[in-house]
C-alpha cells in the first residue's frame, strides 16, 4: 500500500464531499432528502439500524457493534431497543442522560468510542449527512433560521419539525452580515470529528476546585472586550464549551458521577429542555445525546443521596455487564492479543480458553435450581447442550440473578498475566498451563480480590485446569486415532445396530457369514461403561438412545455421532480407552523405539498441521497428557 498515494485519496474524497451554498440551496437539499434535518439521536439510531442486524433464538444482534463487543447481545439489544430507538421517535427518553453502569473493563468506554468512531464515518455517508451554519462555532442547525411562526407551516409543507432557537451569536450575524435575509445564509456540509472537536464532545472530570465550568459551556473572550465593548455582545464569547461543541452529535462524560454538582445541574435544563444556560445570553439550544458511564458503587452512592434526586429521574441507567460467554470470552483476549505487541507470540490452542472458563466462572452466581453447578450453568450460557435442560431452563436460570456479571475478573487482569507468563518462560510461546500458572500467581497481587475470593478463585483455576485435561486428553486421542471420525463413525453404527436389536429383541446378521447372532452385550457395555452407565440403567439408556434415533428418522434428519452429547462422550472415551496403552508408552518413554519415534512425530505433525499447535506446544501437550494417563 502507498500511503501517500490512500492519503491524497482521502483528501480528495473529503473535498468531493463538501459542499456550501445558500440557506435558500440547501432547503432545496431538504426537500429532496429530508433526513439530513433529522436529530442527533435519529441520527446515532439510524447508524446502527444501517449496518444490519441479525436476529436468532428471538435475540438481535447488531452488526454495528458485532467485531468489537462480545456476549454483550443482550445488553446491546436493550440499549438500541429501549433507548435509541424511542429516542429517534422523539418521545421522552431522549431527554435523558444516557448513563453506562457496569463494572470495570466491562466494555462500557470501549461502546462510546464505537459510536463516537461510528458517528465520524457515518456523517461522510450521503445517509449521516450534516449540514451547519457556515462559520457558528456551534456547527448550528440552519434550520434555525426559520422563524418561530413559521414553523407549523415549514412542517406541513416539509414534514420536519424544527426545534430550538437561534443561537444568539447567528441572530447577531443574520443581522449585521445579512442584512436579515436568511435565504443568503452561507450553510455547508460539516463532518463529525472528535480530534477537531466538530460534533462530538468528551468531558472529563477533575479537581472541582479548579475546574471551570467554562469547559462545558465556554467563557468570556476578555481580548474582544475593548473590540466590542461589552461582554454580553455575543462574538466577545467563545463558545467552545463540551456542550457547544458537541452540538449535532453526541457528548461523553465521563465518571460523570465524579463531577461536581455545578457540572450536572447545567446537564438539567439540556436533557429536560433542550438548551443550557452559558454567558450573559439567552438559552442556547443544543441538539446531542449526551452519554455517561460509572461503576455501580458509585450509582448506588449517588442515588442514596438525596439532593441528587432531580437528576435521577433525568437518567436512563443501562446495566453493561461482564460477558458471561465462555467463547465470547475467548474472541474478547484474540482482539486484545491483536492489538498489542504480543500477536507474534504462539499461544498454544485452548490456552485462551482456559483464562476465559476461569474468568466467565468468576462473574457466575450460584443457581438454586437443583442439579445445577456452575459448570452446568457457565456450559448452558455458551450455548452447549447438557443432557437434561433445555431453552426454558437456561432462561430460568438468566432471570434468577439481575445482577450476575456486575463482579468478578475482569479482562485486563487475564491479559496483563498472559503478558506475565509470555515474559517469565522467554519463549515465544505460552500454553494453557501456563496462563493457568500465572493466573494463579497474580491473585495475590489483585489490590482489589480479597482474600475470601482469592480463595473462592483458587477452586475456579482447579476447575479450569480439570476442563483443560479432558480437552488435552481429547486432543491428543484425535490425533492418535488416524481418521478419528471415521473411527468415532464405525464404533457409533456398530453400537447403534446393536441397540436397535436388543431393544426389538431382534438378532443381527454377521456380514461375513451370514449367521444370526445376539446382540454384543460386551461391545454395549464397554461404551456405556465409559460414562458411568451402570448395569440396572442400561436399559433405559439404550430405550432414550432408540427415541432419539426414531425422531431424527421421523424428521428426516441424520443421527450422527454428535447428536447424543453423552453417547458423543462415551464414543470419546472409548476409543481413547483403547489407545490409552498405546499413548502412555509413546508418550512417556526415555528411549522410544522406531515404531513410538514414528508415531509420536505422526502426533505432532498432526497437531501442527490440523490443531494449530507449534513444534514446542505439541510437545508439551503430549509430555502433560503422557503424565495424566501415568497418575
Amino acid at each position: 500500500m502507498d500511503i501517500l498515494n490512500r492519503v491524497r485519496e482521502y483528501r480528495e474524497e473529503e473535498s468531493r464531499l463538501r459542499w456550501e451554498g445558500t440557506f435558500g440551496e440547501y432547503l432545496e437539499i431538504v426537500k429532496e432528502r429530508p433526513h439530513v434535518a433529522q436529530s442527533a439521536h435519529s441520527r446515532i439510531y439510524n447508524m446502527i439500524k444501517d449496518k444490519g442486524l441479525t436476529e436468532k433464538n428471538g435475540r438481535k444482534t447488531y452488526h454495528f457493534f458485532g467485531n468489537d463487543i462480545f456476549g454483550l447481545e443482550e445488553a446491546v439489544e436493550r440499549l438500541v431497543e429501549e433507548y435509541f430507538h424511542p429516542a429517534a421517535k422523539r418521545l421522552d427518553v431522549r431527554k435523558r442522560i444516557l448513563l453506562l453502569m457496569g463494572p470495570v473493563s466491562g466494555g462500557k468506554s470501549t461502546l462510546v468510542n464505537l459510536l463516537k468512531r461510528g458517528l465520524e464515518e457515518y456523517s461522510r455517508t450521503d445517509a449521516g449527512a450534516v449540514y451547519a451554519i457556515k462559520g457558528c462555532p456551534m456547527h448550528e442547525d440552519p434550520l434555525h433560521l426559520i422563524p418561530p411562526h413559521l414553523r407549523k407551516e415549514f412542517q406541513e409543507e416539509y414534514g420536519i419539525r424544527i426545534e430550538g432557537s437561534l443561537s444568539p451569536l447567528n441572530t447577531m450575524r443574520l443581522e449585521k452580515e445579512y442584512g436579515g435575509r436568511i435565504e443568503d445564509v452561507l450553510v455547508e456540509r460539516i463532518f463529525f470529528s472528535e480530534d477537531k472537536r466538530v460534533g462530538i464532545g468528551t468531558f472529563s472530570p477533575s479537581d472541582p476546585k479548579s475546574q471551570d465550568i467554562a469547559d462545558l459551556t465556554g467563557s468570556i473572550d476578555f481580548s474582544t472586550i475593548a473590540e466590542y465593548g461589552s461582554e454580553s455582545d455575543p462574538r466577545a464569547y467563545r463558545f467552545d464549551g463540551e456542550l457547544n461543541k458537541a452540538n449535532r452529535g453526541m457528548m461523553e462524560f465521563q465518571e460523570i458521577l465524579k463531577s461536581d454538582e455545578k457540572f450536572l445541574w447545567h446537564l438539567l435544563s439540556l436533557t429536560q429542555e433542550g438548551n443550557f444556560k452559558a454567558g450573559r445570553f439567552a438559552l442556547i439550544s443544543a441538539d446531542e445525546m449526551i452519554i455517561a458511564h460509572s461503576n455501580e458503587t458509585e450509582y448506588r452512592s449517588f442515588i442514596a443521596n438525596k439532593k441528587n434526586e432531580a437528576l435521577h429521574s433525568r437518567i436512563i441507567v443501562m446495566p453493561i455487564p461482564y460477558n458471561l460467554r465462555v467463547s465470547e470470552e475467548e474472541r474478547i483476549y484474540e482482539k486484545m492479543i491483536k492489538e498489542s505487541d504480543m500477536a507474534d507470540v504462539h499461544i498454544a490452542p485452548h490456552a485462551l480458553r482456559v483464562a476465559a472458563i476461569f474468568s466467565v466462572l468468576t462473574r457466575l452466581k450460584e443457581s438454586k435450581k437443583q442439579g445445577i453447578d456452575l459448570v452446568k450453568k457457565m456450559r448452558l450460557y455458551d450455548g452447549e447442550s447438557v443432557e437434561g435442560y433445555n431453552q426454558v431452563d437456561l432462561e430460568e436460570l438468566q432471570r434468577e440473578h439481575k445482577d450476575e456479571g456486575m463482579s468478578g475478573i475482569d479482562p485486563r487482569y487475564v491479559i496483563n498475566r498472559i503478558s506475565s507468563a509470555i515474559i517469565r518462560k522467554e519463549v515465544p510461546s505460552i500454553n494453557a498451563l501456563d496462563v493457568l500458572r500465572s493466573l494463579k500467581d497474580g491473585l495475590d497481587q489483585h489490590p482489589s480480590i480479597s482474600r475470601e475470593d482469592a480463595e473462592k478463585y483458587m477452586n475456579y483455576i482447579a476447575v479450569a485446569r480439570k476442563e483443560y485435561d479432558d480437552i488435552a486428553k481429547n486432543e491428543v486421542q484425535k490425533a492418535f486415532v488416524y481418521s478419528y471420525e471415521e473411527s468415532a463413525k464405525s464404533l457409533l453404527d456398530n453400537y447403534l445396530d446393536n441397540v436397535e436389536a436388543y431393544c426389538n429383541k431382534n438378532k443381527l446378521r454377521d456380514p461375513l457369514t451370514g449367521e444370526e447372532m445376539n446382540p454384543d452385550e460386551k461391545l454395549m457395555r464397554s461404551i456405556e461403561e465409559q460414562i458411568g452407565i451402570s448395569e440396572n440403567a442400561k436399559k433405559a439408556f439404550r430405550e432414550e438412545i432408540l427415541i432419539r434415533l426414531s425422531a431424527y428418522a421421523r424428521k428426516g434428519k441424520r443421527f450422527d455421532y454428535n447428536s447424543h452429547e453423552r453417547l458423543r462422550e462415551a464414543i470419546q472415551k472409548k476409543l481413547f480407552a483403547d489407545l490409552k496403552d498405546v499413548v502412555k508408552i509413546t508418550t512417556t518413554s526415555q528411549t522410544p523405539d522406531e515404531n513410538q519415534l514414528k508415531k509420536v512425530n505422526e502426533v505432532i505433525a498432526r497437531l501442527i498441521d490440523e490443531y494449530g499447535y507449534n513444534s514446542t506446544s505439541a510437545n508439551e501437550l503430549l509430555r502433560y497428557v503422557g503424565s495424566l494417563l501415568n497418575r
